[in-house]
């Protein structure tokens, strides 16, 4: 049984197109994982996010050892059967989240000591702990634990995160290795830091390298430098990971920060967006972000996106869903969250093709056009 094999079907430019062979199943790549984070992708079922077209879902590491607590999932089956997905699930290793939205976090060479944001109790987040959580909760994709720092930092503190980060690396593989029935199962990834300094991004790749890891993400983008310069980072970092594995751009992002990264070389993305708006009711469509509180849409028949083929743009109208948002009604949140998922996957399977057909930078110039302001 496969435990992890990535293979390249076609490349166009920097693109690729393949796929990751698991013993849970493939995920299509390039591939967007929506976030589960405390073991649900908000608002939908775990059959509506398989139809849409998702291959793999993320959970997080943080929020799941806070609650229900890690130890607990695994007395319940582990992730996969607690929530009802039976596809790949990625772990994010907890250490964005610590950092973002912790009180009175104290980091060390240790780890990072935090308050928790739910009740105040107080934890110690290793990379030996993180590894253990992941491998409690039965994560197919493992992320090594990391330190992350603002892109606004000093060149200094970006360098000792960055390297701290690659010591933190070594431990995270060590442990995953240790464990032999669930590291022969599945696999890790080392995380990529230097924010946007290219010799740290080449310093830090050299590093993963060294140690080896099963595939490599791009981590620190998304964090509020602008697409501009994340793409400036994209145009070398993705470059300096190993062309035969898959490379992850952690937080990504919006459509357009998604087709720039493919044509920079990146497989993997996960982001909240297409949850997180549905449930604020602003729908994703192929003209771009929809608000759908705005009046004009009360009594237009239409669906979403005419181009849409998801179930709620082959059913609802935009007058219905914005009566629903402006109800704040729960069907609203779900039906809206359906279609922006629907969305994603299909904009990633979009890619593929295009990648494959040898047609990426028409579509992409296409896309682009066509993706206006939010309306």
């Amino acid at each position: 049984m496969t435990r992890f094999a990535f293979s390249i079907h076609a490349t166009c430019g920097r693109a690729r197109a393949g796929a990751i062979a698991m013993r849970r199943g493939t995920i299509r790549t390039p591939a967007f994982m929506p976030v589960g984070t405390a073991g649900t992708v908000k608002a939908v079922r775990p059959d509506e996010v398989a139809a849409a077209g998702a291959d793999i879902i993320l959970g997080n590491t943080y929020h799941l050892m806070l609650r229900p607590g890690a130890e607990r999932v695994a007395r319940l089956g582990g992730l996969h059967a607690f929530m009802g997905w039976d596809r790949p699930i990625l772990t994010d290793s907890g250490g964005y989240q610590v950092m973002s939205l912790s009180d009175l976090t104290r980091r060390s060479e240790e780890g990072v000591s935090f308050k928790s944001h739910l009740d105040g109790s107080r934890h110690l987040l290793s990379p030996e702990r993180s590894i253990e959580i992941q491998r409690l909760l039965g994560s197919n994709i493992v992320m090594a634990f990391d330190e992350l720092v603002p892109t606004t930092a000093t060149r200094e503190v970006q360098a000792a995160a960055m390297e701290r980060s690659m010591r933190w690396a070594v431990r995270s593989r060590a442990t995953f290795d240790a464990d032999e029935g669930h590291g022969q199962a599945n696999a890790i990834f080392g995380i990529q830091q230097g924010a946007l300094d290219e010799g740290l991004r080449h310093a830090s790749a050299d590093a993963l390298i060294a140690i080896g890891f099963d595939g490599y993400a791009i981590g620190g983008l998304a964090v509020g430098e602008g697409q501009e310069a994340m793409f400036a980072c994209l145009d070398h970092a993705p470059g300096r990971l190993p062309a035969d594995r898959p490379r992850y751009l952690m937080g990504v992002g919006k459509p357009t920060d998604i087709v720039g990264a493919v044509e920079r070389g990146v497989d993997m993305f996960d982001c909240v967006m297409p949850t997180r708006s549905g449930r604020t009711g602003q729908a994703f469509t192929s003209s771009g972000p929809l608000n759908l509180r705005n009046a004009r849409h009360a009594e237009d028949t239409g669906p979403l996106d005419a181009a849409c083929s998801c179930p709620v743009c082959a059913r609802w109208s935009r007058a219905y869903l914005h009566h629903l948002v402006r109800s704040q009604e729960i069907l609203g949140a779900m039906l809206m969250t359906q279609h922006n998922v629907w969305f994603y996957e299909t904009l990633m399977a979009d890619l593929r093709s295009a990648i494959a057909d040898g047609r990426l930078a028409a579509f992409a110039s296409d896309f682009r056009a066509r993706y206006s302001a939010d309306r």
